[in-house]
């Protein structure tokens, strides 16, 4: 029997350029992921998925990053910098409490639910829908029409309003790309949306909503854009309400915390590695400028390309502004809701006084998603920082909520990659936004995986087995190539 050392030998002898280095878990992989928010778990999984070999490594000791979650004695500790047990009898247990820093709705039939069915990751959850969608018209929230005969029954708009918005709709429910005769003479490939909602006649405040709290655009620039892109949103929201007749959102029980780690265990089972509490000192980079590992201490691990969030790439990143999320915890649903224990209130920017460049996001979770205990709410107030004094800024969102028994302040800065990553292999995802909805970190998603492979996901397709995965892993692997 050998005295061990020449298996000693090996594991430090893992070279990056000219240094050696002792091997970081296995030491050579595909990629290497940096961070376990939601966006990076997903990109792990669909990396896992593609037939790499993944290290995915975070600095926290817990899963999620910016997407984690919170019971109350934790939610106090961050935004209030005391160590305190909150009374039972004003707030109910702080286990109980399960909230999330970035809470976000998936829509039913949206790119984030395909996916989840996609990755078959739907096994590790349970969802349950949630109960409305509104928008702030005039002086209070309206439930958000986008059928015909929601249209005819909205307080959103007058009579005549109601008729061309009808008409809209169903122009848009029943137009088929394949099929010219749905049309009426409007190829939306080549029409501006401006010209589609002049061609109906519709109303700014009609737009708006149509615009922001059904096609879920965050400013007016999609209005000097060919129409397809709108149409299409507008069905995608429409189908996802048609699913389940109530709303078009769904949301995870217990809370966003079970998503990431959900796609943590689908790369798991591909092969992937997970290393928690892990200081990340160095990204390395070869001769060439490209990344090729990480360091932590006297081990490292090498790879062909890095992934990560902005935290981890400081002289990569541009700041993007700030969002400011307000936590409140309330004791009954916000009025005019429609006694709703669970919904999203979008308040276009138009519809402040002054005028807003951004619209602020409402979003409401109670008892029956598991997210605080029976008989209190959590509600999200959320925005794009604008002025110095953010905490002014969400006031008409707070306003809509009722009484609030506590509420918890936090603003974050944003950052995005200063360019592609496909120069040097580093590629780097968004910070979180201001919105309530998961459309905006799915798109992140896909734009990474599409600037990784140079091609899109296609969601459509089934994804292959772990077996057919580790087959066409030398394929994948040298589509990664930029």
């Amino acid at each position: 029997m050998g005295d061990g050392s020449g298996i000693e030998n090996s594991m430090a002898a893992l070279k990056i350029g000219d240094a050696s280095y002792e091997p970081l878990a296995d030491g050579e992989y595909d990629a290497v992921v940096l961070g376990t928010g939601l966006s990076e778990c997903m990109i792990s999984g669909l990396l896992s998925v593609a037939g790499l070999k993944v290290l995915h490594a975070d600095r926290n000791d817990y899963y999620g990053s910016e997407c984690a979650s919170l019971n109350l004695a934790q939610l106090f500790e961050k935004y209030k910098a005391v160590k305190v047990d909150p009374p039972e009898n004003v707030y109910g247990k702080s286990r109980d409490y399960n909230v999330d820093l970035v809470p976000k709705f998936i829509m039913s039939s949206g790119n984030m639910v395909k996916m989840l069915l996609y990755c078959d990751v739907t096994k590790y959850l349970d969802f349950k829908l949630v109960d409305g969608s509104f928008v702030f018209s005039g002086s209070r929230p309206h439930k958000v029409p986008v059928t015909p005969s929601e249209a005819m029954t909205s307080g959103l708009m007058g009579i005549l309003e109601k008729n061309r918005c009808r008409q809209f709709f169903s122009w848009v429910h029943f137009y088929d790309l394949d099929d010219s005769s749905t049309w009426q003479k409007r190829d939306i490939r080549k029409v501006l949306m401006k010209d589609i909602f002049k061609y109906f006649g519709l109303q700014k405040d009609t737009i708006e909503f149509v615009g922001h709290a059904l096609a879920l655009y965050r400013d007016e620039s999609y209005l000097d854009e060919p129409a397809v892109e709108t149409v299409m949103r507008i069905k995608q929201y429409a189908d996802s309400l048609a699913r389940y007749g109530k709303s078009p959102y769904l949301y995870p029980m217990y809370g966003l915390g079970e998503l990431p780690q959900s796609f943590a265990r689908l790369s798991a089972v591909y092969g992937g590695t997970f290393m928690l509490h892990t200081p990340i000192e160095e990204v390395l980079y070869d001769s060439g400028g490209n990344a090729c590992g990480i360091r932590t201490g006297n081990q490292a691990a090498k790879c062909k390309f890095v992934v990560g969030d902005p935290s981890y790439f400081p002289q990569k990143t541009k700041h993007a502004g700030k969002v400011i999320r307000c936590y409140c915890i309330l004791e009954a649903p916000p009025p005019n809701t429609r006694e709703s224990s669970s919904c999203q209130i979008i308040i276009p920017a138009r519809q402040v006084s002054p005028d807003r460049k951004h619209d602020i996001y409402v979003l409401v979770l109670s008892e029956p998603h598991k997210v605080c205990p029976q008989g209190k709410f959590i509600a999200l107030v959320s925005t794009t920082v604008e002025t110095d004094k953010p905490e002014q800024e969400i006031v008409p969102g707070t306003d809509l909520l009722g009484p609030i028994v506590d509420s918890f302040i936090a603003v974050d800065d944003m950052y995005a990659p200063l360019d592609s990553g496909c120069e040097d292999k580093t590629y780097i995802t968004r910070s979180y936004d201001a919105t309530t909805h998961f459309e905006t970190a799915v798109d992140d998603v896909l734009d990474v995986y599409r600037r990784i492979f140079g091609h899109d996901l296609d969601l459509s397709k089934p994804k292959p087995t772990a077996t057919e995965a580790s087959a066409n892993k030398a394929g994948a692997a040298s589509s990664s190539a930029p």
